[in-house]
């Protein structure tokens, strides 16, 4: 069970219906909401002090704080992100903002780049935040490629294409890559990125994993077969041939060099796993997310959120975002919808488009 679902399942109706209500209030005012306030607008009635008591429980939990002594209380980060995911109700998208957000694309115009300018001024007009609009991913040929480490969660690959276009995204990488696998990851693909997209150079890496696999094969057969090795974990990522014994080789004539170059062979084939993993991380995107505070490592601000939503071309495949920044006290249940249909109408463009 996740932690929010934990802190769910500890609160009755009557500590749901004061969180949401705090958490509401705030999102509407910006200001701490206060006990006596509460309790003019709770279902049931009950008093400012039991309203208190449930508050000062739900600030024990993490959810609420108060900014200082006297004052009411205001969601924590781990607060909103409850809300969000557990209470939050998503509004109706008013007439006027589709409106405005169907003009932007009211042209017939091959520029996209200006489209999806005019997007971003429509969304941020519509939001009253700051908009962000993700182009749709370059699939030109690669000239060089680079992963760099930022951080053990967090890493980034910068795309050089053959046209002079350069991109750079941001991926989680796989648990315990170390900064030296990702530089010979690079080294490995640059000296085969000849006329290569990232969607090809992926099809370049399964071959060579199926190679890889295959000389494993018709090396270890012959051990296997006289039962001095067996697979486990065979087809799995963690497979290995396990070798009962080294000393009985000697006297059934097999090759201890054999051994050695299936080893190699395991290192290399795990290499370029790890490479094929990078390539599908660079080519793969979000589903829609809102990160609030510290959650927002992209941009790394304190206090602000992003609601970012993907959209997709003609083949459902994910080639760009849309998004809107603004501080953690947004009006999530209005602002979700515009940023879904905003993404939607870039996706219904693109495609119409390509």
């Amino acid at each position: 069970m996740t932690e929010q679902g934990r802190i769910l399942d500890e609160l009755n109706d009557r500590s749901r219906e004061v969180f949401r209500r705090v958490v509401e209030g705030y999102l509407e005012t910006g200001s701490p909401v206060g006990s006596r306030t509460l309790t003019r607008t709770l279902s049931e009635s009950v008093s400012a002090a039991t309203v208190r008591n449930v508050m000062q429980d739900l600030e024990f939990l993490g959810l609420l704080g108060s900014p200082h002594v006297s004052a009411g209380r205001v969601p924590t980060q781990l607060g909103l992100r409850l809300f969000v995911d557990g209470f939050l109700e998503m509004g109706d998208l008013a007439e006027e903002d589709r409106h405005a957000l169907d003009d932007t694309l009211d042209s017939n115009s091959a520029d996209i780049q200006g489209v999806l300018d005019r997007v971003g001024a429509a969304l941020s007009a519509a939001t009253r935040g700051a908009s962000l609009v993700l182009a749709p991913k370059h699939e030109a040929p690669i000239q060089h490629i680079d992963f760099v480490s930022l951080s053990p969660q967090q890493a980034l690959v910068v795309l050089v294409f053959a046209d002079g276009h350069v991109e750079n995204r941001l991926f989680v990488p796989p648990e315990g890559t170390t900064p030296s696998a990702m530089r010979e990851a690079a080294n490995f693909l640059n000296a085969r990125l000849a006329g290569q997209t990232v969607s090809s150079l992926r099809g370049v890496m399964a071959k060579e994993i199926e190679t890889r696999r295959r000389e494993i094969d018709q090396l270890a057969s012959s051990l296997i077969d006289s039962g001095l090795a067996v697979w486990d974990n065979a087809g799995q990522p963690t497979e290995r041939l396990i070798v009962r014994g080294r000393s009985n080789l000697l006297g059934t004539g097999a090759d201890e060099g054999e051994i050695d170059r299936i080893r190699q062979l395991f290192d290399d084939l795990e290499r370029k796993r790890d490479i094929a993993e990078f390539l599908e991380l660079t080519e793969a995107g979000d589903g829609v997310r809102i990160f609030i505070g510290s959650e927002n490592k992209l941009f790394s601000l304190s206090g602000s959120s992003l609601v970012v939503s993907p959209y997709m071309n003609a083949d459902r495949k994910i080639v760009g975002a849309v998004g809107v920044i603004g501080p953690t006290r947004l009006n999530y249940g209005r602002i979700v919808p515009i940023v879904d249909y905003t993404a939607q109408l870039v996706g219904r463009m693109i495609s119409d488009r390509s």
